[in-house]
C-alpha cells in the first residue's frame, strides 16, 4: 500500500487536565535533575561547562498545570495516522505530538509502550506529564512545557514523493521555534524523523532536546547502546562515571532495567565516531532500535527498578495490571543535564529513525557485552545502514523549507505573537496571525499601542511575557497596577530582584486587587530568607483573594494555589494557627482533596496532634499533583509514626542511605 496520512479519533480513559495555574512561576518546581557542586568539579571540562550553562531561575512565561485530579472518563483525543503497509504509527498533535502508538503490521508488535490511559502526573518543567510513546523534548532538563499542549500539524510533500506530517511550535522558555517531520517511505520498516529547531534571535541561546522513547519491560527486556562506560545519575544529585554493563560493581547487569532496585539514568559514552543507535530488545532479541544521524549524539537508559518506589510510580501512571516500561532517549548532548549553545541565526538539525530489531537472542542476552553489542549493530546496519539515514537526512533537509499544505491540527497564538512583533522569516513553519487568540491580545495591544489594557473586570492576572522585548515595552507602558504586575515578572526573570519588588510595591499603592502583587513580594521575601515577612506577605494575600473572589475555575485555580503556598509559608515561620485559618478558608470541596487532607495531617503533626495526623494516613489520600520524586510523604508520615511507610504513600525515588 501506498503512505497514507489520515485524521482519527483516539480513546482513552482519562483525567482532565484543569485549568492553568494563574500565579506566574517564579522560580522552577522542584528539579530533581541537579548535580552538586562536588559532583560538577569531578566532570570533564565541556560537561561540567553544560551542566552550569543557564539552568531554569523560573518558569516563565509559562504557567503550570497542577489542577488535574486522578478521576478518569471516556475521553476522544484527536490523531494523525501515518501508515504504510509495514508500520503504522498514531500521533496526538494534542497533547505534544507524542507518538502514542508505533505499530508493526506484519508482526503485529506494538514497539513502544503504550498507555492505556491518558493520566497526568507532576513530572513536566510546568507539572502535568503522561508517560508512553514516543515524546519530543525540547526546552530545558526534565519533561517538555509541551507535554500536554497543542502543536500546529499540517501535511508537507515528503522527500519520496509521499506525504509528511509536520509538527512545530514556539518552545517559550528559550524562546525557539522547532519543527518535527515525521514520514514512512513507502515498504519502510523505519519511521523516519527530520528534527529542526533555530534560534531567530541576535544573540546565543541555551538549547535542550531529548527524544524520550517509552519501551515495555519485563525480566527478559536488555537495553543496548554502542558504549562501554555511563553517566550514573541516581537522584542523589551526583553524577558519576561507571562501567557498562556492572555499572556498581555488584554483579548486577542493569542494562536490563528490572534488575536495578531503584529509579536511575544511565548516559552512555557514545564514542564521537561510533553509530548513534539505542535498541531495546526481549528474550526472544526482538524489539524496537532508534538510530540518527551524528548530531543527536547522546543516548540514556532511564529505569524505574524493581524496588517499592519504582513500582509505586509506575502505578500511579497508568491503571493496575498495565505492564512497566523502561526509556530510552536520545538527546543533543550526553546527559540530560546539559544545555548546550545555539548561536544567533543558527540550527541544529538531525534525522532519527525508529523501527523493528531483531537479533540473535543468544548474543544478545549473552554474558559478553560487547558481542551482544555488536550483534544488535550488525542486525542494524542489515535493516537500516549507516550510509541510508545519513542520505535520508540530506534528502529531507531541502523538504524541510517547504510550506504546510493541508491543516491537521492548530497549536498556540504565542509563535504568531512573536513573528507579529520580530518580523522573522521562518519558511516552513509559518505562524499565522490567525492563531491569535485571547491569551495574546493584551499583549498585541500593548505592541501596537504602547499600552497594557486594563481588565474588564476583576479577575485574576492573565498570562505575563518576559524576554527583554517585552520589558523594554513594559517599562515605557503608563504605569498602571497590572501593568506594574506584569512589568514586576518580567524583571525577577530578568534577575533584576530589587526593580521587581519596587514594581510590585508601586502597584500595590494604587490597586484595589492586591493579592497578585502580595504573592509576588511573598515569593521575593522567602527567597531572600525572610520567612516571617513571606508569612506576612502570604497571609494577606490570602485574606484579600478570599475577599474579591469570583465564581468560576480560573478563581478555583488560583484559591488552590495561594492556599497551598501560603499554608506552607506559615508553617514555615512556625505560624500554625494561622496555617490553620488558610485551610478553614477554603471551599470544603477543596479541604476534602488529597493535595489539602496532606496540608491537615501536616497542620496536625504541627498542632501536636500524631493520632489526628496518623488518622488521615490511615483514611487513605492521594496527592494529584505529588511531584517527580517527592519525599514529603514519607517525611510527615515519619513525624507521627514509628512504623514503616505504607506502601501506598511509597514513591521514593533515592535508597534509604542517601534521604
Amino acid at each position: 500500500m501506498a503512505t497514507t496520512v489520515r485524521r482519527a479519533v483516539l480513546t482513552l480513559p482519562a483525567a482532565p487536565l484543569g485549568p492553568e495555574n494563574p500565579l506566574p512561576g517564579l522560580r522552577p518546581l522542584d528539579e530533581q535533575h541537579v548535580v552538586d557542586e562536588r559532583s560538577r568539579e569531578r566532570l570533564p571540562r565541556d560537561m561540567a561547562r553544560q551542566v552550569g550553562y543557564e539552568p531554569l531561575r523560573t518558569l516563565l512565561p509559562v504557567r503550570v498545570l497542577d489542577g488535574y485530579g486522578r478521576e478518569r472518563r471516556e475521553t476522544d483525543f484527536d490523531a494523525i495516522v501515518i501508515e504504510n503497509d509495514r508500520l503504522r504509527a498514531t500521533v496526538l498533535p494534542g497533547l505534544g505530538g507524542r507518538v502514542h502508538s508505533l505499530l508493526h503490521k506484519p508482526s503485529e508488535r506494538e514497539l513502544l509502550y503504550r498507555n492505556p490511559v491518558f493520566q497526568p502526573a507532576d513530572f513536566a518543567l510546568n507539572g502535568a506529564w503522561f508517560s508512553g510513546g514516543l515524546e519530543w523534548n525540547i526546552g530545558a532538563t526534565g519533561h517538555t512545557t509541551l507535554s500536554c499542549a497543542p502543536l500546529h500539524a499540517a501535511i508537507v510533500p515528503a522527500p519520496d514523493g509521499g506525504d509528511m506530517v509536520r509538527l512545530w511550535e514556539w518552545e517559550r522558555l528559550r524562546d525557539l521555534p522547532f519543527q518535527v517531520d515525521l514520514w514512512l517511505p513507502a515498504d519502510s520498516d523505519f519511521l523516519y524523523v527530520g528534527v529542526r529547531i533555530r534560534n531567530p534571535h541576535e544573540r546565543t541561546v541555551p538549547t535542550y532536546w531529548w527524544s524520550n522513547i517509552a519501551v515495555p519491560e519485563d525480566e527478559g527486556t536488555r537495553v543496548l547502546a554502542p558504549a562501554d562506560e555511563a553517566w550514573h545519575f541516581g537522584y542523589e544529585r551526583s553524577l558519576r562515571r561507571v562501567p557498562v554493563p556492572d555499572s556498581h560493581g555488584d554483579g548486577v547487569d542493569r542494562t536490563y532495567p528490572l534488575r536495578g532496585e531503584h529509579p536511575a539514568d544511565y548516559f552512555y559514552e557514545v564514542p564521537r565516531e561510533a553509530r548513534k543507535w539505542i535498541a531495546s530488545l526481549d528474550a526472544g532479541g526482538q524489539g524496537l532500535v532508534q538510530t540518527s544521524t551524528d548530531e543527536l549524539r547522546g543516548r540514556k537508559l532511564f529505569l524505574w527498578g524493581a524496588g517499592r518506589g519504582g513500582r509505586r510510580w509506575q502505578q500511579w501512571l497508568t491503571e493496575p495490571g498495565t505492564p512497566g516500561y523502561a526509556e530510552m532517549q536520545a538527546g543533543l548532548a550526553r546527559t540530560q543535564l546539559e544545555h548546550v549553545p545555539l548561536e544567533a541565526g543558527a540550527e541544529f538539525s538531525w534525522l532519527e529513525a525508529y523501527g523493528p530489531l531483531a537479533a540473535d537472542p543468544g548474543a544478545v542476552h549473552g554474558a559478553d557485552w560487547p558481542a551482544a553489542r555488536a550483534e544488535a549493530e550488525a542486525r542494524l546496519e542489515e535493516a537500516l545502514p549507516r550510509a541510508r539515514v545519513d542520505a535520508a537526512y540530506e534528502a529531507w533537509r531541502p523538504y524541510a523549507d517547504h510550506e504546510p499544505g493541508e491543516s491537521l491540527a492548530t497549536g498556540s497564538g504565542w509563535g504568531a505573537l512573536e513573528v507579529l512583533r520580530a518580523g522573522v522569516k521562518l519558511p516552513g513553519t509559518p505562524f499565522g496571525e490567525a492563531t491569535l487568540g485571547e491569551p495574546q491580545e493584551p499583549w498585541l495591544e500593548l505592541l501596537r499601542t504602547g499600552t497594557f489594557p486594563s481588565p474588564g473586570e476583576v479577575a485574576p492576572p492573565g498570562p505575563s511575557l518576559v524576554a527583554p522585548h517585552w520589558r523594554d515595552m513594559l517599562e515605557t507602558a503608563p504605569a498602571e497596577p497590572l501593568t506594574e504586575y506584569h512589568l514586576g515578572v518580567a524583571q525577577w526573570h530578568a534577575g533584576d530582584v530589587a526593580q521587581a519588588v519596587r514594581s510590585w510595591e508601586r502597584g500595590l499603592q494604587v490597586t484595589r486587587s492586591r493579592w497578585p502583587l502580595l504573592r509576588c513580594l511573598a515569593v521575593a521575601d522567602r527567597d531572600a530568607g525572610n520567612a516571617g515577612r513571606a508569612a506576612d506577605h502570604y497571609a494577606e494575600a490570602f485574606e484579600d483573594l478570599c475577599r474579591e473572589r469570583g465564581e468560576g475555575e480560573a478563581w478555583a485555580a488560583a484559591t488552590a494555589a495561594l492556599g497551598r503556598e501560603a499554608i506552607a509559608a506559615l508553617l514555615a515561620a512556625g505560624r500554625t494557627d494561622a496555617a490553620r485559618g488558610v485551610w478553614q478558608g477554603l471551599p470544603p470541596a477543596l479541604r476534602a482533596s488529597g493535595r489539602f487532607r496532606l496540608a491537615d495531617a501536616q497542620l496536625l503533626a504541627a498542632e501536636g496532634d500524631k493520632e489526628g495526623a496518623r488518622a488521615v494516613f490511615d483514611a487513605g489520600f492521594e496527592v494529584p499533583d505529588l511531584r517527580e520524586g517527592a519525599e514529603i510523604l514519607g517525611e510527615v508520615w515519619a513525624a507521627v509514626s514509628d512504623e514503616p511507610l505504607p506502601d501506598a504513600y511509597d514513591y521514593r525515588m533515592r535508597p534509604a542511605a542517601a534521604e
